[in-house]
């Protein structure tokens, strides 16, 4: 390291934008320690660091919030592709095709809310407003399937099948009754 303290905080403010970067990507800290090869508990207080200045910083605060802007239209965007192909499945009968659809839809959701909570800019009420609407999004996702899945027994296992992986992700219980209609 220089022994210059303006080429310390120069470097230390290179390395934390690269943690962020990575951060913001996604990664874990465990993998971005890895892949910097800087210590975990390093990674961990440079993204603490981060969302500190971050909430501080009003500058920042407003190009993260059009930064997670852009991100969620992105989002927006990719679901309502996800639609599109639901609603072609749905015009072709092609059931395993809408299950997939709806699959996916669930997890952009889950991925976007995830993205909006890692970043930990927005105010809890935004927060807590956005995961409501998911949360019933994901409501009417469910009870579309579970209605596919009963009206047509033969994709009735898979269906299950993936609402409960789905659900292992979400800490649900999934049941799903099939009637003989006697």
């Amino acid at each position: 390291m220089s022994a210059n303290p303006e080429e310390q905080v120069v470097q230390h403010l290179d390395t934390v934008n690269q943690v962020v970067g990575e951060y913001l990507k996604g990664s874990d800290p465990t993998k971005i320690s890895k892949e910097l090869s800087l210590p975990r508990t390093k990674v961990t207080a440079m993204i603490k660091e981060w969302q500190t200045l971050a909430a501080d910083n009003t500058v920042i605060r407003a190009r993260a919030k059009e930064a997670l802007a852009a991100a969620d239209e992105h989002y927006s965007r990719l679901i309502s592709k996800a639609y599109e192909v639901i609603d072609e499945a749905t015009t072709t009968a092609d059931l395993r095709s809408k299950s997939g659809g709806i699959k996916l839809v669930m997890d952009l959701e889950s991925k976007r809310i995830e993205m909006l909570q890692k970043a930990g800019l927005l105010e809890n009420k935004e927060l807590a407003e956005e995961m409501l609407e998911i949360e019933r999004r994901q409501e009417v996702l469910m009870g579309i399937l579970k209605d596919i899945a009963t009206e047509h027994p033969e994709i009735r296992d898979k269906i299950m099948t993936r609402l409960s992986e789905a659900s292992e992700k979400m800490s649900e219980t999934v049941t799903i009754v099939h009637s003989t209609g006697e």
